[in-house]
């Protein structure tokens, strides 16, 4: 019997079962493979007593159309930075990814199948070249990793993100008001532009495109001008102005340590287009987790079934050290080196900022 363990690493996002379920189906046709899941990324592994859990056709029936991952997530740790708590209540991290090897051996593990984002590939890739077997598996709502033309779970969040537009527009129109929407997306603006062209956003701000804070306010002053008393804004988590820098909140992680996040933007900017002058009555709302959550979009399980699919035939083809990868109209394998190597912005010359502009959508450049 072989064993090929699976694990969902990083934030939580909308086609992670759909992608574990795709694995154990296609394991169970070959025979002689047991699918085995670790709880909650790395961790499962490296705690003591060890956290996984068999994955079979029972185990995974139906679990496609939901949510979240049934085996847990973590966007903390992992065999590179392990915390460790020491007797006066401090925390520091080591290296324990010879362990992690070790125990894999013990486990009679003959592939690991890591399904993350860019944090998570590049711990693929560092363990590659320790010598594990390991074959990534790209995700993430923000669409921002390399090597991929898209990543499962991102079609939902801009669904989510595009029917918040949707129901703003209408309290926007009713009282004569400037609705901000912030969304996630990290350091890229895919979430906020697609969302913006779908539902027919005024302004749309993104990282890779700085604006100023007194074109925004000529262009909402031009839309009020013409007898249109209400204008929407989507704006990424990671927007900043001309002038300015991304904005970021305090946070406490598990351990009480203080440390920043993504965040706050919408609130940032409304203060901004005051000072730039905007005189009408503008409401901020923060999307948040809403965009991580909820049943996978049927895009997003098709393709999260196709790269589950694809991983194990890649294993067993020993294609280790490579990444899943959906390239136009194909789903094929690329070194994850390649798919880590640099990040996934939006172009501001694409097509896709073409077509927002031709739609008068504004960037406050």
């Amino acid at each position: 019997m072989k064993r090929v363990l699976v694990l969902t690493g990083g934030g939580d996002c909308p086609g992670l079962n759909a992608v574990l379920r795709a694995i154990v189906k296609r394991a169970s046709q070959e025979g002689g493979w047991e699918v085995l899941g670790s709880i909650q990324a790395f961790d499962g592994i490296l705690k003591n007593p060890t956290e996984v859990k068999i994955l079979d056709n029972q185990t995974v029936a139906g679990i496609h159309v939901r949510g979240g991952t049934i085996i847990g997530t973590t966007n903390t740790g992992g065999p590179f930075a392990w915390p460790v708590k020491e007797k006066d209540g401090t925390w520091h991290t080591v290296d324990m990814s010879d362990k992690l090897l070790q125990k894999l051996d013990q486990l009679q593990i003959d592939a690991v199948i890591n399904i993350g984002g860019d944090g998570s590939q590049r711990i693929s890739q560092k363990l590659f070249e320790k010598g594990c077997r390991i074959i990534g598996v790209p995700k993430t709502i923000d669409n921002d990793l390399s090597g991929t033309d898209f990543t499962f779970g991102f079609q939902t969040a801009v669904q989510i993100a595009t029917e918040a537009v949707d129901k703003l527009v209408t309290t926007a129109a009713s009282h004569n008001r400037v609705l901000i929407l912030e969304v996630m997306g990290r350091y890229a603006g895919w979430i906020a532009l697609h969302a913006s062209i779908a539902a027919g956003a005024e302004v749309c701000l993104i990282p890779e495109i700085p604006y100023n804070p007194k074109k925004v306010v000529a262009r909402i002053n031009q839309r009020f001008s013409k007898g249109k008393g209400f204008a929407n804004i989507v704006v990424a988590e990671g927007a900043k102005s001309i002038n300015g820098d991304v904005v970021y909140q305090d946070d406490f992680n598990d351990k009480g340590e203080r440390k920043k996040r993504l965040g706050g933007i919408a609130y940032h900017l409304m203060h901004e287009l005051k000072e730039a002058g905007l005189k009408a009555e503008m409401r901020e709302t923060v999307l948040g987790h809403l965009q991580r959550g909820g049943t996978p979009t049927a895009n997003d399980r098709i393709l999260a079934t196709q790269f589950g699919v694809k991983a194990f035939e890649m294993v067993l083809k020993n294609e280790f050290g490579k990444m899943v990868a959906y390239k136009h109209p194909d789903v094929i394998s690329v070194p994850i080196s390649e798919a880590i190597d640099k990040y996934n912005y939006v172009n501001p010359d694409s097509n896709l900022v073409h077509t927002a502009r031709g739609v008068d959508i504004c960037f406050g450049n």
